[in-house]
């Protein structure tokens, strides 16, 4: 057994813990889509690093995996968008005295930075204008900028979309008018106060039956229907919502959708899934993971502002101040339906008791080995079965089992969606090698033992070079 785990770690290679379980099978995996009306908050970081590591371990698993980012360019957002530019603009030549920003408009510093530079690049112009004409100025000039300001951001964070589609789309190519028409026929629409509304309560209360829920129940649920396509002409988010799922589905042939979204978004769930069945497609080929908010600590004290800005802390504010590594192993060490408390102060401690750290360093440590062997004149050979068979002490059969466990775990952590279980497997590694190291001595007389353990040593390395990629972190060769 021992023989065979280790060579089979050293011919895989970097595709060691890999497997065809997934099939192939299309899974698309949608998680941030923040909006493109302000910077990215915690919720968007903690779900990045989610997301990507859950698609890292999807892709492991052997499914056929497109990272997506939904853009929100339309609809109530950039309406709000472009009226709260329009204020600030207005501002600039008036005073901010003489136009007032309403309450539910956007009120941070972003939005009077992008108005200061149309003005910068216009000047007073558009005061001349009508309203509309301004607004779609405005919002075709910010509207770019924030959306390749995102980008960067999820660059810098090491997060690659395969896809950025642009809810403004599906206005565009008639696909709301498509689902719309689709519920409208199957008699799941009727009007009311000039807006068409959506039998969501219907739908849902079937649904429910089928999964052997009592009336008493469903009544307890107080479902309602929703408005699609409101008085004035215009989809509902949730009309858009509709098309975008169903394009997933019905034009692009994904098998499975995971969205990852924040726990505030639970009662759309059911919601979501009845309208798929709505529109004839399986509502259980889409999942949902819910991820609890994040608190940020130091010192034992929660912190809520930037010292810097003295703004809710940011996605970038956070990048600025934690390393990379540390921020995407941290935001994976709990499963997304567990509220966590972030620690800044552990996250730039360079010590055994930050975790990231501590999986990085056994690495390096192996790194380090290598080296000093190679500098004494140590040649590294290919033992054989029997020489691998003399890793027999509690500490080696200890961490040769869980080398070998790496590819079922993968498998679980992709069925239950808990990408979790990768650090944690990272830690325990770390911890199992340090333990062996300390026990054994690699450097021994017996040339056939020494070489053995040189080979455990090389798999762990492989092995946790491959767990730290699927995280997105780095495997550093010294510390």
């Amino acid at each position: 057994f021992n023989a065979c785990i280790i060579q089979d770690i050293l011919e895989k290679g970097e595709n060691y813990g890999r497997s065809d379980y997934g099939n192939g099978k299309k899974i698309n995996i949608e998680f941030v889509s923040a909006n493109p009306t302000g910077p990215m908050h915690m919720g968007n970081a903690r779900g990045g690093a989610l997301g990507d590591c859950l698609a890292a371990v999807l892709d492991w698993a052997g499914y056929k995996v497109t990272r997506e980012f939904y853009v929100n360019d339309a609809g109530n957002q950039i309406a709000k968008f472009g009226l709260s530019l329009d204020v600030r603009y207005q501002q600039i030549f008036k005073g901010e005295d003489a136009v007032e920003l309403p309450e539910d408009s956007y009120h941070g510093e972003d939005i009077k930075e992008r108005a200061q530079q149309f003005a910068d690049i216009h000047g007073d112009k558009y005061m001349n204008v009508s309203e509309e004409e301004r607004r779609a100025a405005l919002v075709e000039f910010a509207l770019p900028l924030n959306i390749d300001k995102m980008h960067a951001n999820l660059d810098k964070y090491r997060i690659d979309y395969d896809v950025w589609f642009r809810e403004s789309s599906l206005y565009n190519d008639g696909s709301i008018e498509k689902v719309v028409k689709i519920l409208t026929e199957k008699g799941l629409t009727y009007e009311k106060d000039g807006a068409l509304w959506y039998k969501n309560a219907e739908v849902l209360t079937e649904r429910f039956k089928a999964e052997g829920k009592t009336d008493k129940q469903i009544e307890a649920l107080e479902l309602k229907d929703d408005v699609i396509i409101r008085a004035n002409g215009n989809p509902t988010y949730f009309a858009g919502d509709i098309a975008y799922h169903y394009n997933k589905f019905a034009e692009r042939g994904f098998n499975k959708v995971i969205n990852v979204w924040g726990a505030d978004h639970h009662g759309h769930v059911a919601r979501m899934k009845g309208a798929m069945e709505a529109v004839g497609i399986d509502g259980d080929r889409l999942d949902v993971v819910l991820m609890q908010l994040v608190n940020l600590m130091k010192d034992g004290q929660a912190v809520k502002m930037s010292k810097r800005t003295g703004k809710a802390i940011t996605l970038v504010d956070l990048l600025d101040e934690v390393p990379i590594d540390a921020v995407r192993f941290l935001f994976n060490m709990r499963e997304a339906g567990s509220a966590m408390d972030f620690d800044l102060g552990l996250a730039v401690e360079q010590s055994n008791q930050n975790p990231v750290y501590y999986c990085q360093y056994a690495h390096a440590r192996i790194c380090s080995i290598l080296r000093k062997l190679e500098n004494e004149g140590v040649k590294i050979r290919k033992p054989s079965k029997n020489e691998l068979m003399l890793l027999s002490s509690a500490e080696e059969k200890d961490l040769i089992s869980h080398l070998a466990s790496l590819t079922g775990l993968i498998i679980l952590a992709a069925n239950t969606y808990d990408p979790a279980k990768i650090t944690h497997y990272a830690g325990e590694l770390a911890t199992k090698f340090h333990r062996f190291y300390n026990a054994q001595r690699v450097m021994t007389d017996d040339e056939s033992v020494m070489q053995a353990r040189l080979h455990l040593c090389l798999a762990v390395k492989n092995t946790i070079k491959n767990v730290l990629k699927m995280i997105g972190i780095s495997a550093p060769e010294s510390m």
